[in-house]
């Protein structure tokens, strides 16, 4: 009887690999684009947490989990950015009469706001 170099059973594809025959296994396509905060859970499960990063990927599952994450801290961002601007008064018109001071407090609260992401949603 004569092998075939590649043969189809069961829905998997094997392939002849020396004397024996082992399955292609593919990974689902993913199509979930993910963004900055799901690309920074993303490396943080892939160096700190492998197994799970694996379980999720292998499941087909990591980019929906990766995007619905990357959604809700950006939301959360916006939201802490904007309380405590109110909070410390960084208003419309401190942008219109001193654009510099806005711009430089407004950047402090994006990276305050940014720490807090990080430390309740991304490296957990």
């Amino acid at each position: 009887m004569k092998l075939k170099p590649n043969i189809h059973e069961n829905g998997i594809d094997y392939t002849l690999s020396g004397d024996c025959y082992l399955p292609e296994l593919k990974l689902p396509e993913e199509t979930c684009p993910i963004g900055h905060w799901g690309r920074l859970h993303r490396e943080y499960l892939k160096t700190y947490r492998p197994l799970l990063y694996n379980e999720l990927l292998l499941s087909g599952r990591l980019y929906t989990i990766l995007a619905d994450l990357d959604e809700q801290a950006a939301e959360r961002c916006r939201l802490i950015v904007r309380q405590m601007a109110q909070a410390e008064s960084i208003t419309e018109e401190l942008k219109a009469t001193d654009p510099v001071s806005w711009v430089q407090a407004m950047n402090s609260i994006r990276s305050r706001a940014e720490e807090i992401i990080q430390a309740e949603m991304i490296y957990v």
